[in-house]
C-alpha cells in the first residue's frame, strides 16, 4: 500500500554505502522504521540527505505493509524548514532531549495523532522562539508527553497540600519519604506548569537554573515510576549544562 504521511525523524543510521535507516514518528502509522535507498550517494547527497536530520519535519510517500519491521520510503520533502533549530546549540540541544524522551516513551506502531500534532507544533515553536525564552521548553515538553501517555500529577497545590510525591504522583499533605527534594516554590511552579497548554505562556514563569533542574529531575523521576524506559537519558546532562 502506497500512503502519504507527515513524519518527524527521531533517529538516522547509515546503512550500506548509500542508504539510511530512519526511525520516524508518523501521523498515520505511529512509530515506524524505514529504509531509504541511495540517499547518501555522491550524486544526491548534498541536496537531499541534509533534510533527513533528527527532528526534521517531512512529508513522506511510503510503501507500507502491515507487520513488516522495515518499511520503505519512496519520496520525501520538507513540510517546515527550520531557520535556527538545527544551527543554534541551545535549541538543538533541547530538540535532541525532546526526541530522546519521545523515542523512549513511544510504543511501536501505535497511532497517536494528537501527540504527533503536539510534537510537530512544539518543534515549529522552538525554531521560531526567541533564544531568551526557551529555557523552560524541556520541562513543558516532559510534562505534556507524560500527559499523553496518561502519566498525570493528581490533585492541586494548596496550603494543605504543599508537597509532591513522585511515587504516587499527587500533591500531598506530607513530604515524601524518598525522592528528589523540592522547595515550596518548586511545587508552586509545577502546579502552574501543569496548567499551561501553550509554550507562549512559559515566559510568565520565572525559574532560575537550579529550580529548573530540580523540577526537571523530579518530573523525570515521576515518569520513571511508570515506565522502565527513562533510565540514563543521555541528553539530560547537556540540557542541564546549557540552560542557565
Amino acid at each position: 500500500m502506497i500512503q502519504n504521511t507527515k513524519g518527524i525523524i527521531l533517529r538516522s543510521v547509515k546503512y550500506g554505502e548509500t542508504s539510511l535507516i530512519l526511525t520516524v514518528f508518523t501521523e498515520v502509522f505511529g512509530l515506524q522504521s524505514y529504509m531509504i535507498k541511495g540517499v547518501r550517494s555522491e550524486k544526491i547527497r548534498s541536496k537531499r540527505a541534509g533534510l533527513l536530520q533528527v527532528a526534521s519535519l517531512l512529508d513522506f510517500v511510503v510503501e507500507h505493509k502491515p507487520n513488516r519491521q522495515l518499511q520503505h520510503i519512496r519520496e520525501f520533502q520538507p513540510t517546515f524548514l527550520y531557520q535556527s533549530l538545527q544551527e543554534e546549540i541551545f535549541k538543538n540541544s533541547i530538540a535532541i532531549y525532546s526526541v530522546e524522551l519521545l523515542t523512549r516513551l513511544l510504543p511501536a506502531e501505535e497511532i497517536m495523532e494528537d501527540l504527533f500534532h503536539f510534537v510537530y507544533q512544539y518543534f515549529c515553536n522552538l525554531d521560531k522562539a526567541n533564544i531568551h525564552t526557551i529555557a523552560n521548553y524541556p520541562i513543558f515538553f516532559t510534562i505534556h508527553c507524560g500527559k499523553f501517555f496518561g502519566y498525570n500529577v493528581l490533585g492541586n497545590y494548596s496550603e494543605q497540600t504543599p508537597y509532591l510525591n513522585a511515587e504516587e504522583g499527587i500533591f500531598s499533605t506530607q513530604p515524601p519519604p524518598t525522592g528528589a527534594s523540592l522547595y515550596k516554590e518548586d511545587v508552586m511552579a509545577i502546579a502552574e506548569l501543569i496548567e499551561i497548554s501553550d509554550v507562549e505562556q512559559l515566559i510568565e514563569i520565572s525559574l532560575n537554573s537550579n529550580a529548573r533542574n530540580r523540577i526537571l529531575d523530579w518530573y523525570i523521576q515521576f515518569l520513571q515510576h511508570h515506565t522502565q524506559h527513562l533510565s540514563n537519558l543521555r541528553s539530560l546532562d547537556i540540557v542541564r549544562a546549557i540552560l542557565h
